[in-house]
């Protein structure tokens, strides 16, 4: 009788809950998840270390559809800047503060927008969002890591970069889940 040694297959072998890993020391599951984050790992504090490798331990168990889904928004993630991430989270946070019905009116408004065709949304994109002030005439400023600027709001951190239709607020891609 043979008797397995280490951990089971997709099983990390250090759990969530201890220490703080650095990008060296992880699995190479997660590693492989987690990619698109490696450059930017061993600042990430420890609480987000262990979100992050949540993810990546659920990720086995995800549809297909979940996975590139977990992978592209991880990827515009790690395309945005501290600030832009951080606006992003300040946006989410305003999010779970909104009554139900109006989460799920901004929620309605937001699948709406993504169904729109690609033109549309740039025409969109390049006009002020209803009741933020207007931008001076002037030559567009230089696209940023995450794209081209389209305004200092916290909307502007959101992926995709262009803004929802008017009224609602960008909600975090996902609208589901947590900031990343």
């Amino acid at each position: 009788m043979a008797l397995a040694v280490g951990p089971a297959p997709g099983a990390s072998a250090q759990p969530i809950g201890v220490g703080s890993p650095p990008w060296s020391d992880l699995p190479a599951a997660e590693k492989q998840v987690l990619a698109p984050l490696a450059p930017d790992w061993n600042q990430f504090d420890p609480q987000r270390k262990q979100k992050w490798r949540g993810i990546a331990q659920r990720y086995p168990k995800m549809s297909p559809d979940e996975q590139q889904r977990v992978q592209q928004q991880m990827r515009a993630w790690a395309e945005l800047s501290p600030d832009q991430r951080r606006a992003a989270r300040e946006q989410y946070k305003s999010m779970n503060t909104l009554p139900p019905e109006k989460k799920q009116e901004v929620r309605q408004k937001w699948q709406e927008y993504q169904s729109l065709p690609p033109e549309t949304k740039r025409e969109l994109a390049t006009k002020p969002a209803p009741g933020s002030p207007v931008r001076p005439a002037g030559p567009a400023a230089p696209p940023g890591p995450a794209g081209p600027s389209r305004s200092t709001s916290p909307a502007s951190a959101q992926v995709p970069p262009a803004h929802p239709p008017a009224g609602a607020p960008a909600p975090a891609p996902g609208a589901k889940s947590a900031p990343l």
